[in-house]
C-alpha cells in the first residue's frame, strides 16, 4: 500500500494524538461495520449453542455445530470473486467493496429471518443447514468489510481501524448477546432472530453511504482467456505473498493458524457450561454482554494502544500468553460455587484477553497484505487462524463428554503453547519482512479514476 499524503504519526506522538484517531471519521464508520460483523458471528454460535442445549440437544452434536464456522475457514476460495467480480447495478453507484458488504448483509438478514422458523427438537439438519448458509453470507461480508478497512488507512492506522471495529463488533455481541437473550426469554427465539435480522440495517445503511476507498480497477483485461483470469485472480495473490517472504511465508501462516486456536476450541463450550452449571439466560446475558462487553472494549482498546506504541512481535507475546492463561479461569468456574459474581470474573478475566488478542492479530495481518490483492490475502491469513481451531473445536462436545468442563478448559490452555513456541521463530524469519510488493503491472491492473 502507498501511504503517500496519508499522516502517520511519530513513534514519540502523544497519547492524545493516538487517541483522537479514534474520532476519525472513518474509524466512526469502522465501528458501525465492525457492528455489522458481530450481529451474525454470535447468532451462528454462541447463541445457537445455548438454544440446542435448552433444547436437549447432546452435547456431542452442539460441538459438531463449530464445524458451520468453517465458512470463515475456507472463505479465500471464493475471495478472488470478492476482489474482481463485479455486484451488478449496486457497483455503478457504490463501488465494489460497498456493493459486495450491502449484498453480504442482506444475505445475512434473510439467513437470520430464515432461522426464526427452525425447530432444534424436531428438525436439526434444517437448523444446521441455515447455520451453514448463515456462515457463508457472514463471512462474505467480512471478506468485503476487511478489504475496505485495509485500503481505508495505512500501516500506522491499522491499529485504530481493527480496535474500532472490535468496538463495533463487541457492541454487537452486547446487543445479540444481551438484547437476543432476553428477548428469547420473553418471546421466544424466533423473535430474538428476525430481531437480529431487522438490525443488519444499521450494516446495509453504512455500507451504501461509506467512502469509496478502492485503490484501483479490478477487472481483468478485455478478451481475457480462462486460464489468464484465473492466473491474475487467483493464484496471482498467493503467488504475491509467497514471492513476498519466501520461506518465511510458511511460518507466519503457521504462527497465526495457531494463534487463536485455544479461544476457538474453547469457546463453542461456554455456553453449554452456563447451561449445565444451572445460570438462566437472563443472567448470562447480562453478564456476558454487560461486564463482559465492558472488559472486551477495555481489552481492544488495550491492544490497539499497543499496536500504535510497541512493537508488533511484543504485542504478540501478549496475545499469545493471554489467551492460554485465561482459559484455566473456565476450569475453575466449572469447580466453583454457582454464583453470578463467579461468572462475572470468569467472563471478564477471558474478555480482556480475547479483545486484546483479536485487535493485535487484525491489524498483524492487515501489515502483511499488498493492496493489490487486499481481499484474497486477507482472507487467506483469516482462514488460518480460524482453520485449525474450529475442525478441533467440532470435537469439543465430546471431548467434554469424555473428560468433563474442568479438564476440557485446562486442555484448551496448554494447546496455546505450540503458538508460543512458534513465535521465537518468528521473530527471527520477521526481520525480512516487508509490505511493499512490485505495482502490478499498470496495462492489468490500472489506476482508478478519482472517486
Amino acid at each position: 500500500m502507498s501511504d503517500a499524503g496519508k499522516p502517520q504519526h511519530p513513534p514519540s506522538a502523544t497519547l492524545a494524538q493516538s487517541l483522537g484517531d479514534y474520532l476519525k471519521p472513518r474509524a466512526l464508520i469502522m465501528l458501525l461495520l465492525g457492528f455489522s460483523a458481530g450481529l451474525p458471528f454470535y447468532m451462528i454460535y454462541q447463541n445457537l449453542s445455548l438454544w440446542l442445549a435448552e433444547a436437549g440437544v447432546d452435547k456431542g452434536e452442539i460441538g459438531l455445530f463449530a464445524w458451520t464456522g468453517l465458512a470463515f475457514s475456507f472463505k479465500f476460495v471464493w475471495a478472488p470473486a470478492v476482489d474482481r467480480t463485479p455486484i451488478p447495478v449496486l457497483e455503478k453507484y457504490v463501488g465494489r467493496r460497498r456493493a459486495w458488504m450491502a449484498a453480504a448483509q442482506i444475505g445475512v438478514a434473510a439467513t437470520l429471518v430464515a432461522m426464526s422458523f427452525a425447530d432444534p427438537q424436531r428438525n436439526l439438519y434444517y437448523v444446521a443447514a441455515v447455520a451453514v448458509a448463515m456462515a457463508f453470507a457472514a463471512a462474505t461480508q467480512d471478506i468485503a468489510i476487511d478489504a475496505w478497512r485495509i485500503e481505508a488507512a495505512n500501516d500506522a492506522e491499522q491499529g485504530v481501524m481493527a480496535a474500532m471495529y472490535q468496538y463495533g463488533y463487541r457492541v454487537a455481541i452486547m446487543v445479540a448477546g444481551a438484547g437476543a437473550l432476553i428477548v428469547a426469554d420473553t418471546v421466544n427465539w424466533s423473535a430474538a432472530y428476525q430481531f437480529m435480522a431487522l438490525l443488519m440495517g444499521v450494516g446495509l445503511a453504512t455500507s451504501l453511504f461509506a467512502p469509496k476507498v478502492e485503490v484501483r480497477r479490478y477487472e481483468p483485461p478485455p478478451r481475457a482467456n480462462f486460464a489468464e483470469t484465473v492466473s491474475r485472480s487467483v493464484i496471482g495473490p498467493f503467488r504475491d505473498f509467497f514471492s513476498r517472504y519466501g520461506v518465511h511465508a510458511m511460518v507466519i501462516l503457521l504462527f497465526i493458524a495457531l494463534f487463536r486456536i485455544p479461544d476457538f476450541v474453547m469457546g463453542y463450550m461456554t455456553g453449554p457450561l452456563y447451561i449445565d452449571l444451572g445460570y438462566d439466560k437472563t443472567t448470562i446475558g447480562a453478564i456476558r454482554s454487560g461486564a463482559g462487553l465492558f472488559a472486551t472494549l477495555g481489552g481492544v482498546f488495550l491492544g490497539g494502544l499497543m499496536v500504535a506504541r510497541l512493537d508488533i512481535k511484543q504485542c504478540l507475546l501478549f496475545g499469545v500468553v493471554s489467551q492460554s492463561a485465561t482459559n484455566l479461569i473456565y476450569s475453575w468456574l466449572a469447580l466453583a460455587d454457582v454464583s453470578a459474581g463467579n461468572l462475572a470474573l470468569a467472563v471478564i478475566t477471558d474478555n480482556i484477553a480475547y479483545g486484546a488478542a483479536g485487535t493485535i492479530l487484525i491489524a498483524y495481518m492487515s501489515q502483511l497484505t499488498n493492496t493489490a490483492f487486499t481481499a484474497t490475502q486477507y482472507a487467506l491469513f483469516s482462514s488460518f487462524y480460524a482453520l485449525p481451531g474450529k475442525f478441533v473445536g467440532g470435537f469439543s462436545g465430546f471431548a467434554v463428554e469424555a473428560i468433563g468442563f474442568a479438564w476440557f478448559f485446562a486442555m484448551t490452555a496448554a494447546i496455546g503453547v505450540p503458538a508460543l513456541i512458534l513465535l521465537f521463530f518468528l521473530r527471527f524469519s520477521e526481520r525480512k519482512f516487508t509490505r511493499e510488493s512490485p505495482a502490478p503491472e499498470p496495462a492489468r491492473e490500472p489506476a482508478a479514476p478519482p472517486s
